[in-house]
This record gives structure tokens, sequence and C-alpha cells, in this order.
């Protein structure tokens, strides 16, 4: 099959780079457009909001302090993030590679399948992080929701499994 937009989503991890190599890779075979997408997620680690470390809160109460720290903080990140993804934008150009790029905030399943559909994308790469017990009941598998809800092929790439102790985790 040919692919004319390839979305690959990332973030900042050991698979991602083979991830966004491999999307290079495909790219350059089918002679395809690449869209590169990272989605910070305020649920996971390490966005993790003072807001919902009270889950048992209606109204939590953050001290102003402690809320003006967090935004900075969440605002560094975004930056880091941006400026990651600039540079992982000039090395696909470089390679030969008409590429673009896109941050967003949310639930990063949904995230993925809403650009893919908007773009719109003709595949999805990205990676399968392995995440098992505790971890995947609270956080789900975002590979597993985009297999189920994109609007095109998907391409999942298996990361390393966890270990017994990271399952327990």
């Amino acid at each position: 099959m040919m692919y004319q937009r390839i979305l690959v989503a990332i973030d900042p991890s050991e698979i991602e780079k083979y991830i966004f190599e491999q999307g290079i890779f495909v790219a350059k075979a089918t002679n395809a457009e690449m869209m590169l997408l990272h989605v910070l997620s305020p649920l996971e680690e390490p966005y993790v909001s003072p807001i919902f470390m009270q889950p048992d809160a209606i109204y939590p109460t953050v001290p102003p302090e402690q809320m003006d720290t967090y935004l900075q903080q969440w605002e560094k990140l975004k930056q880091q993030r941006l400026d990651w993804l600039r540079s992982l934008t000039n090395t696909a150009i470089s390679a030969g590679v008409k590429t673009g790029f896109t941050q967003n905030v949310g639930d990063a399943g949904r995230i993925i399948c809403e650009v893919a559909r908007s773009w719109p994308a003709d595949l999805i790469m990205l990676g399968r992080r392995g995440r098992a017990g505790l971890s995947e009941f609270f956080l789900g598998s975002v590979s597993n929701y985009v297999v189920h809800h994109a609007p095109c092929s998907v391409m999942v790439i298996q990361g390393k499994m966890p270990t017994t102790t990271e399952m327990l985790t």
C-alpha cells in the first residue's frame, strides 16, 4: 500500500527514537509526507497536576504559590517538548522527508485519532509501551484505543516489555 501522509505519534522515550526512524524509513520508501505528534497528558507522569493529587476533593484547594510553580513547570515542559519536536522535524527534513509537527494537550488516544482524521493521515505509527497491571488499568492503552478508533491504517511498534516488578507498580 502506498501512503501519502504518515502521522507519527511520539514522546521522548527509548522506543520513540526507533518509531521516529521507522517513520522516516516508511515515508522515504513511499514518498510520503510525515507529521510528528506529541501529546502532553496531565494525567501521566511527569505531567501530574497538583489538582489531581486530591481525588476526594470536589473543589481542590491548591495554594497559589504551588499553582504558580506548577504552571511555570508546565510551560517549561511544553517549550522543551516543542524544541525537541522542532529538532526531530529538522532531522527528518534533512533526510529528505517533508515533515511538520504538532503538540497537543489531552487524552493521547483521542488526540491521535482526531489529528489523523483532520490532517488526514493514511497511516498512524505509534509505540506500545507494554503497560500491564495497575498502570494499564488506570491509564489504559493508547495503542489499543488508536487501533480500535483510528480512521486509517495503524502500525504499532512494540516497546520493551516490562519486568515483573514494573508490572506491579
